[in-house]
């Protein structure tokens, strides 16, 4: 397997960081956006993962280009909560099933202690195989499913919480 490399996005790297998202959205499989975003859009949400508690990580092969970023988000923005993240990855759509999820998510959950995080959520479509098994192959399980509440090119989808106490 590659040996990935993680670092402190940059914001030289926000123009990747959207053109990777908005790769997702044509499947229907990821985002609950259905048109792509700006770059100018995002900013803030950049800015926002600029502590250590709440990285914003690329990934980086072994020639340094960026295959994909990961964020962590604080839940439901309550002060109770702030040993619980919601973790999202976007893997580059030319680097998606070749395994690196299983990389990137086991490197995720060891540093996360590392900020205080206890709890690991993952909020996944219902009818997204793949990212499920991933999730469920590193001990998350299912916390919840929200039926039907997203609607995507006329179908309506539903949403699993996924999640796991790492410490």
């Amino acid at each position: 397997m590659n040996q990935l490399k993680f670092r402190d996005a940059a914001s030289d790297d926000l123009a990747i960081i959207v053109e990777i998202y908005n790769s997702t959205i044509p499947s229907r499989m990821v985002t609950a956006d259905t048109e792509p975003v700006s770059i100018a859009s995002r900013q803030n949400w950049f800015y926002e993962h600029t502590s250590d508690k709440r990285p914003l990580w690329v990934i980086e092969n072994e020639v340094k280009k960026i295959i994909g970023w990961v964020s962590f988000q604080s839940f439901y923005g309550r002060p109770a909560y702030d040993s619980t993240v919601e973790i999202s990855i976007y893997i580059h759509q030319q680097e998606r099933g070749k395994g690196f999820g299983k990389e990137i998510l086991q490197y995720c959950m060891e540093k996360a202690k590392g900020f205080g995080t206890k709890t690991l959520l993952g909020f996944i479509f219902s009818h997204n195989e793949p990212s499920l098994k991933l999730f469920r192959k590193f001990g998350f399980e299912d916390w919840a499913t929200l039926p039907d509440i997203a609607v995507l090119d006329g179908q309506e989808r539903g949403l699993k919480i996924l999640g796991k106490r790492i410490a």
